[in-house]
């Protein structure tokens, strides 16, 4: 009977099957590919470190670290990392880049993947480089050219294609290049301010207890108090596995959203079609036919259409896995093998097919209720008032527990699993609000004074069987998560977008020695360019506050100052004034001092005064190279950390450090990026240790680098506007006779055809504009929400891309809605008055 019933309505069900094809779409496509990347790390979890132990520090490593790893006994390979300028002689390019001196035969699993392959072995023993794959091809560069590394010039051995247990965007922020380790101090640029990090790895022998080696040297850290850094092939793993899971669950949880609107769409589409089924549940019911077996008749039909659905996406979704390694690839430090999830694929169809089910019990319980006298009555049913208040309640809450105990599937705990269901409802809440709101207002900002087709248009917004719940639900949802991460992104670009603002610099030079620092300035001034800040740096170290060490501050459980914060290296400054981008918050600011033989007064960032937990007042000895400097904390102030400029924790007066062992950074305003890269070239090659930051180019990077990211999270939420066209579709489809009806009694009534066609324009206009409005209304709030209390950063929306988004919005809605309305106002009136359904 469901079979034979559903023959002349297949067609309509179809398109709210599609709805559920594309959640599931989106499901297995996520889960499967998860899988995947699981299967991968696990199978390569070596080659992640590329040793079994990689041990790191940004010193030297001490006495006892060493005594202990050469116990460990196996291979060791070990490397000098830090930043510099790479200069490129063949075209005059300069470019900074993440320097790594290697010596040994890292990495012991895996392979280091060069162009020619022979360069990954042949450039220690010849003295060459291996130069990042990306740089080479920017510049043009071939194995032969030449790089010049501080004082040396290396001759290109290959191309650096692949790095075990690194992403390709690890090079986003500066290309990777390999050295010799051997020679590397003839480089010149191991000097005092130089950012060195010394690194190990090591590969043991068959049998060694890992275990062991992880507790010996936790042992060093804890009980010791050494501080170095490490981690084992089962840390590395766990460390990868657990930033893939997060993205992962974020992802899938977007795609679920695109399979609830889909169930939305399904409990539409049901309601407009049993609607149409009145007359025929009636007469079944005269013919002895019981309120359940009418309901099972719609309810095989209902779920027939979501397991084939599913099925359908479960398909779809394992084929379009096959295309987000060509998303992600750059941001994955494995090789993905690519198979299909079985397990993936059952729930996947599971979770459609019971999505299915309960969207689609809503509008069937009440088939239940159809009497059979509707058989010989005409009137207006609403199948929701057929609806008991319990029942109602009964289901809704049958449903947010399905909502949050998939969520937790995903997540794997309950609270952000109650927090997304929570989110969620709001969201639905809010959009079906704006649609009461919505259609409470056209009814009432109705005018005798419109013209005809602007007043069919608006009734057609709250008229029965009218699309406007539906519409914002499912569309206003998918605008919404889609947006937020437009403007999201907008708003992290603006803040380090400083193109537009003339009085800040667009190049900052680093690692200038003391006795190099005026012949910098000379060559920027000969050059013809601003100087905007030449600011002293002075590293040091806390050793003690309020009279206690780090050490005894970490035992007292009356404080609670963080460890880095107590151990880290300060980079500190001195001058006798604040600078525009700082405000104090309290105390009193104090520029001047006589030396250091009575107690100075220094000025601390706020954050930071949280960070060491002291206040206004407290005392601190800071180890000044050597040299222990008693000061007090006279103020604290705000620093807007944002601006391009040299900004410090800790500032100290002048007249105290003036003569300490120290290094300069530079500020500089250029007219341009021409004159920008040809000061970096005349630098570069008089003080090869001195680094260069282009701020525009560092905008660059970063925009390519969110973009790649916003990119992969937009491809999964685009589903949810997919959803959302397919759901209009579906009603439009699924409406069409009333539309045709209401089309002919119009035209019966004297409307010419244009005014029909122009009712239509109208009405889904302004379906677009207000489901575009108010999901654009929505991400605005949630990119504020985003801004103020996850990022520190005031939002103010792009009104260009909002305008264009709302215009695109519209003319997609505009769009699907005429698509399929399309030639009802080209049947004869008569076919319509005698019931003659096509």
């Amino acid at each position: 009977m469901a079979w034979r019933d559903s023959r002349s309505h297949r067609s309509k069900l179809f398109l709210f099957m599609a709805a559920i094809i594309v959640g599931v779409a989106a499901q297995v496509a996520i889960t499967s590919f998860r899988a995947n990347l699981n299967n991968s790390i696990e199978n390569q979890a070596k080659e992640l470190l590329g040793a079994d132990l990689e041990v790191e520090r940004n010193a030297p490593f001490q006495e006892e670290l060493v005594a202990v790893l050469d116990s460990l006994g196996g291979e060791v390979s070990t490397a000098l990392k830090f930043n510099s300028m790479a200069f490129f002689p063949e075209n005059g390019n300069t470019r900074l880049s993440q320097i790594t001196a290697i010596e040994g035969g890292f990495p012991f699993y895996g392979d280091l993947i060069t162009e020619p392959t022979s360069a990954a072995q042949t450039f220690q023993e010849n003295g060459g480089a291996l130069v990042d794959e990306p740089v080479m091809r920017l510049f043009g560069l071939q194995p032969g050219d030449s790089v010049k590394i501080g004082q040396l010039t290396y001759e290109i051995e290959g191309t650096l294609i692949e790095i075990p247990g690194q992403p390709v965007a690890a090079s986003f922020f500066g290309p990777r290049i390999f050295i010799p380790k051997e020679n590397v101090e003839a480089t010149g640029l191991l000097q005092r301010g130089s950012r060195l990090e010394y690194v190990s790895w090591h590969q043991f022998p068959a049998g060694t207890d890992m275990v062991e080696v992880d507790d010996r040297l936790d042992d060093l850290r804890d009980e010791e108090g050494l501080r170095f850094g490490y981690d084992t092939v089962d840390e590395r793993e766990e460390e990868v596995g657990e930033a893939i899971l997060y993205l992962s669950n974020f992802l899938n949880l977007i795609g679920f959203i695109a399979l609830l609107l889909g169930g939305i769409g399904v409990a539409s589409s049901i309601f407009v079609y049993i609607r149409q089924k009145i007359n025929t549940v009636a007469v079944l019911r005269c013919v002895g036919v019981s309120s359940d077996q009418a309901m099972m008749i719609y309810l095989i039909q209902a779920a027939a259409m979501g397991l084939v659905g599913s099925v359908l996406g479960a398909a779809i979704g394992s084929g379009i896995q096959l295309y987000l390694p060509v998303l992600v690839q750059d941001f994955l430090p494995v090789d993905i093998e690519l198979f299909i999830s079985w397990p993936s694929v059952a729930i996947g169809v599971g979770t459609g097919l019971i999505i299915s089910i309960l969207f689609a019990l809503y509008p069937l319980l009440a088939v239940k209720r159809i009497s059979p006298l509707y058989s010989i009555r005409s009137i207006q049913i609403n199948l929701t008032k057929l609806l008991s208040t319990f029942t109602k309640a009964t289901l809704s809450l049958i449903l947010l527990i399905f909502i949050t105990s998939y969520a937790w599937l995903m997540i794997g705990e309950v609270l952000p699993a109650i927090a997304f269901t929570g989110g969620l409802v709001i969201c639905l809440f809010l959009l079906t609000g704006f649609a009461k709101l919505i259609m409470k207002g056209s009814r009432k900002f109705l005018q005798a004074g419109f013209s005809y087709e602007l007043r069919q248009g608006l009734a057609n917004l709250y008229r029965p069987n009218n699309q406007t719940t539906t519409l914002l639900l499912t569309f206003g949802l998918g605008v919404t998560m889609i947006s937020s991460l437009y403007l999201t992104q907008d708003m992290l670009l603006d803040q380090i977008d400083f193109g537009g603002q003339g009085d800040l610099p667009n190049l900052a030079l680093y690692d200038i020695q003391y006795d190099q620092n005026e012949g910098v300035n000379n060559t920027i001034r000969e050059n013809g360019h601003e100087i905007l800040q030449n600011v002293p740096i002075v590293t040091m170290r806390i050793q003690s506050i309020r009279g206690m060490t780090p050490e005894e501050l970490r035992e007292d459980t009356t404080t609670n100052p963080r460890g880095w914060a107590l151990n880290r290296e300060y980079r500190s400054t001195y001058r006798d004034s604040l600078l525009p981008t700082e405000s104090i918050v309290e105390g009193e600011w104090i520029g001047q001092a006589e030396g250091f033989d009575q107690i100075v007064p220094i000025s601390i960032e706020s954050d930071q005064m949280e960070d060491l937990d002291v206040s206004i007042g407290d005392t601190l000895t800071w180890d000044v190279q050597g040299i222990p400097i008693q000061t007090y904390i006279a103020s604290t102030r705000t620093v807007k950390w944002d601006q391009p400029s040299p900004n410090f924790f800790v500032v100290f007066p002048a007249g105290v450090l003036e003569n300490a062992p120290q290094f300069f950074a530079t500020t500089i305003k250029t007219e341009g990026r021409d004159a920008s890269l040809e000061l970096q070239q005349k630098l570069v090659q008089a003080y090869p240790n001195v680094s260069a930051i282009d701020v525009g180019l560092v905008f660059e990077t970063v925009q390519n680098f969110l973009g790649k990211i916003t990119f992969v999270i937009q491809f999964i939420g685009l589903f949810s506007i997919i959803t959302g066209l397919i759901v209009l579709a579906g009603s439009a489809a699924t409406s069409r006779f009333q539309r045709i009806r209401e089309a002919v009694l119009l035209r019966t009534l004297g409307a010419a055809k244009k005014q029909v066609v122009k009712i239509q324009v109208i009405e889904y206009a302004l379906l677009g504009i207000m489901a575009s409005l108010t999901g654009l209304t929505l991400s605005i709030g949630a990119s504020y929400l985003i801004g103020y209390f996850y990022f520190d950063i005031e939002f103010v929306p792009n009104l260009f891309i909002i305008g264009i988004e709302i215009v695109i919005l519209t003319a997609l809605v505009l769009l699907i809605g005429l698509m399929n309305t399309r030639g009802i106002h080209n049947k004869p009136p008569l076919e319509v008055l005698r019931a003659e359904v096509e």
